[in-house]
């Protein structure tokens, strides 16, 4: 069942800064959307790429690799090789992935972002950190901010896959 108020709207997420909410927020918006719309039963149709879009598990995939990425370069780090491994591969055709798998990967990859968050210091997030190898400079809130929007803007698109993909089945 959906929540009638979406996540922004129900208040503050303990022990992260108000200035990292909307981050959270957004994240943890995504989450629920994803797991309200992410069903069993649409298993068989996850790859499927409707005039060449990009399917419902690259999406996913990508969401969760962006916010592990950016969560990544926000704490300084540089990514490892499971990471570009994993970039090259989320828009590849798994047999294992399924709803189910993407759901439980989602949640846990958003509750290691929301855990991060809890960490941040305010005075820490106008501090620079660096993009990929190329080392391009931005902010801490910065990336955590790309994170958040690059999450939503990867759920508006799936739900665009979704809607194609349900209207031209008639068994849906």
């Amino acid at each position: 069942m959906k929540n009638e108020l979406e996540v922004w709207m129900r208040g503050q997420i303990p022990d992260i800064s108000p200035f990292l909410q909307p981050t959270a927020h957004a994240l943890l918006q995504v989450q629920e959307d994803i797991e309200y719309h992410l069903s069993a039963d649409l298993d068989d149709m996850l790859w499927e790429k409707p005039f060449g879009m990009a399917s419902i598990a690259f999406h996913v995939r990508h969401i969760i690799g962006v916010t592990d990425r950016m969560f990544t370069y926000a704490r300084n780090e540089s990514l490892n090789e499971d990471q570009f491994d994993y970039l090259k591969n989320e828009s590849i055709f798994h047999e294992h992935i399924d709803s189910y798998f993407l759901k439980t990967a989602l949640h846990n990859q958003i509750n290691s972002a929301i855990q991060q968050l809890k960490t941040i210091k305010e005075s820490e997030i106008t501090e620079v950190r660096y993009l990929g190898r190329q080392r391009i400079p931005s902010t801490l809130i910065g990336l955590l901010f790309h994170a958040a929007e690059h999450a939503q803007r990867h759920f508006g698109q799936l739900l665009v896959t979704l809607s194609i993909l349900k209207n031209s089945k008639p068994s849906i």
